[in-house]
């Protein structure tokens, strides 16, 4: 790595002694022409219908062709304003932005995620997550057992997937480096035990949402959390993740696509792709402490964090604040670091979370517009004629799992969709944990395989690669995932109606 590259800026441009060759504008305005042309011929007041789809795929072909996810994002948008608004669709994308960094969830996201960032940030300033990958070496010996001890403590931090995706990450990458794992491995492995472990466990923050709009919704006479544990067995995508992350771990599954390409470079002697997120820490960078303390000193944190957000009814952010609070005053008895240099490290972790939370709430605006369009309407719309009690829950898992993939929101649709599934189901006398497990299936699918979702941005944040090397590489994993899980939910549906 140069001197430039070292002391670059993270927001300074990734490529600054390379000129454009034109591509990237010709693409934009052929993608534009083509955008109005279809708002011209689209008469206004009357529905979009295969229209609403448009702006997700030119998310797909600009993120594909530029490699750029928040760039791509931003062109949809901007594609399904001028859809709506053409007269106006700076006034709409200001509304909506301003409407999109007022909602609570993004607020909650931005202070959790900013939080997590400069927690971690602490934990590795101190040299506390050094001490544990070194300890983590003397109990791990080989690459596949590195890759092992990675999923295995994905599973174990089930209470939330941004946890999962940043603490993991955290604790590992440094251990996998060593064994000469690419960090888009790593990030497939953490992303994968992520949403798709949550939604298994009873007492995650998936959990605990679900369980609440099922309720709400009218899916159960009773509590929503037992219709919810009805349908954890039948969460089949969650289980196949699992199950191809082990194969993968293991070495039984083989490298695939740009895997196999990203694991060739790291073999070579280097797991940290170019371009990547971050600088790896050298030992001489941290303090030393005696290895038994810096254990101690990661783990403790660790543990607050997850037993205060489990005391708080799995509230993650009252969770971090209490970590932090915790891991200052920790550090400050010991002498570990100033308290100057703790602040540092919160701040410093807060600003490396901002390109991960920017990509987020872009997404939410892209949503926003896709509702606006009806585009979730228009899949239902469009499928319910094929449903039979059969194939219904294969056709949910289908149609749910394209609608979240390409509007990143694993929750936001299931307000829209559940009201219209459910009665669905109701109707036809489909049983009910099959469907729920199947909308649960979807979400988890699209939370993992959407390349701008909240937690494969923060798994590849967290592991050290861009959000697309993470899910180029990941594609073809999770689409195993999801074809399996289909078949599965043909045979389920055959077998139990």
């Amino acid at each position: 790595m140069s001197s430039n590259q070292a002391v670059r800026h993270p927001f300074s441009p990734s490529l600054p002694d390379r000129r454009g060759t034109g591509k990237t504008f010709a693409l934009v305005t052929a993608l534009l022409l083509t955008v109005g042309g279809l708002t011209l011929n689209h008469e206004p007041g009357t529905p979009f219908g295969w229209i609403s789809l448009v702006p997700s795929l030119i998310v797909l072909v600009v993120a594909i062709a530029t490699h750029r996810t928040l760039e791509a994002l931003a062109i949809g948008a901007l594609s399904g304003l001028i859809m709506l608004q053409p007269d106006d669709f700076i006034g709409e994308l200001s509304d909506i932005s301003m409407a999109v960094m007022m909602d609570e969830t993004i607020a909650w996201l931005i202070l959790v995620c900013g939080l997590m960032g400069g927690f971690i940030a602490m934990l590795e300033k101190s040299g506390c997550t050094l001490s544990f990958s070194h300890f983590m070496t003397r109990l791990v010996k080989t690459r596949r057992q590195s890759l092992l001890s990675t999923a295995t403590l994905g599973v174990l931090i089930f209470i939330d997937d941004y946890l999962n995706a940043l603490a993991t990450s955290a604790a590992m990458k440094r251990l996998t480096d060593r064994f000469g794992v690419s960090r888009e491995k790593l990030a497939y492995i953490v992303d994968s035990t992520a949403a798709p472990v949550c939604i298994l466990v009873p007492i995650s923050t998936w959990a605990v949402y679900f369980a609440e709009l099922l309720e709400t919704n009218g899916a159960t006479d009773g509590p929503g959390m037992w219709l919810y544990i009805q349908s954890i067995p039948f969460m089949l995508y969650g289980w196949v993740a699992m199950g191809l992350v082990l194969l993968v771990a293991i070495g039984i599954m083989p490298d695939i696509g740009p895997m196999k390409a990203a694991e060739e470079r790291a073999r070579n002697g280097q797991p940290i792709p170019d371009n990547a997120p971050e600088v790896a820490l050298g030992e001489d960078d941290v303090p030393i402490t005696r290895p038994w303390v810096g254990v101690m000193n990661f783990l403790l944190p660790m543990a607050v964090l997850i037993g205060a957000s489990a005391w708080f009814e799995i509230d993650l952010l009252k969770g971090v604040i209490v970590a932090i609070m915790f891991t200052i005053l920790l550090y400050l008895i010991q002498r570990l670091a100033t308290f100057a240099t703790l602040m540092d490290a919160i701040m410093d972790g807060f600003r490396t979370m901002m390109l991960p939370l920017a990509i987020v709430a872009v997404g939410f605006v892209l949503r926003e517009i896709n509702d606006q369009l009806g585009m979730t309407a228009f899949m239902i719309d469009s499928l319910t004629p094929y449903l039979t009690v059969a194939m219904l829950p294969a056709i949910v898992f289908l149609s749910m799992a394209i609608v979240v993939f390409a509007t990143g929101s694993s929750w936001g649709v299931f307000v829209i969709s559940i009201p219209i599934v459910i009665p669905i189901a109701q109707s036809m006398g489909a049983p009910l944990p099959l469907v729920v497990g199947a909308l649960l299936s979807a979400s988890s699918f699209g939370s993992h395989a959407c390349f701008f979702s909240d937690s494969s941005v923060l798994s590849s944040q967290g592991s050290g690669c861009q959000p697309m090397q993470h899910a180029l590489t990941q594609i073809p994993y999770a689409l195993i995932g999801a074809l399996v899980t289909t078949l599965g939910f043909l045979a389920l549906g055959m077998l139990m109606t």
